[in-house]
């Protein structure tokens, strides 16, 4: 096996799906970058911005689910990711007067379970993907943002805005650096 062959029909998915990967990446790092360098942004904004990210995640993780329901027997385990994405997404537009306290419950449940769900994801892909520790990172740092801000959700408003800015932002960089794995190995199966 040379390092761009796939015996997974889920590394075979994500590699034809790169670009969603891409996306999601790209609109975590922004998420994160905006609540890194504006901490003072206003709950509604701050509602907005984890709204609009939520749904756009959701719906990439619907796509891709979709697009391997008749290839891959797992299939479902992302479009649970998505849905629940979705949800907490339409969630935060919904409630518009929701509290920082329960928009960082929201926070904390959407990462613990997307970290679960990515670990999940990363395990079964690593015989057949190198690298995969990237999600595997991406994972466990998002089952860890949710721990933490389900235990201490309180403890000072911009510390918070800034994990979650720092997580998201890692996040968004760690799915861009699979995403261009996965492109190249995309190319390579083509040719």
């Amino acid at each position: 096996m040379n390092n761009f062959t796939f015996r997974s029909p889920l590394a075979n998915l994500l590699s034809k799906n790169w670009w969603i990967v891409l996306l999601r990446g790209i609109a975590a790092l922004i998420f994160g970058l905006l609540t890194w360098f504006y901490p003072f942004i206003t709950i509604m904004v701050m509602v907005i911005f984890f709204g609009v990210y939520a749904l756009i995640d959701g719906v990439m993780g619907v796509i891709i689910s979709i697009n391997g329901r008749k290839s891959h027997q797992d299939w479902w385990l992302m479009l649970i990711w998505g849905i629940v994405s979705i949800l907490a997404g339409i969630l935060t537009f919904f409630v518009p007067g929701i509290t920082w306290l329960v928009l960082i419950t929201f926070i904390a449940a959407w990462a613990l379970i997307s970290g679960i769900f990515q670990i999940i994801t990363a395990i079964r892909l690593r015989k057949t993907l190198q690298g995969e520790w990237w999600m595997i990172i991406a994972g466990i740092l998002s089952v860890l943002v949710g721990v933490i801000l389900l235990i201490d959700p309180v403890q000072g408003g911009i510390a918070l805005t800034w994990v979650i800015g720092v997580y998201a932002a890692l996040f968004g960089v760690m799915n861009i650096a699979l995403a261009f794995r996965l492109r190249r190995f995309a190319i390579h199966q083509v040719n």
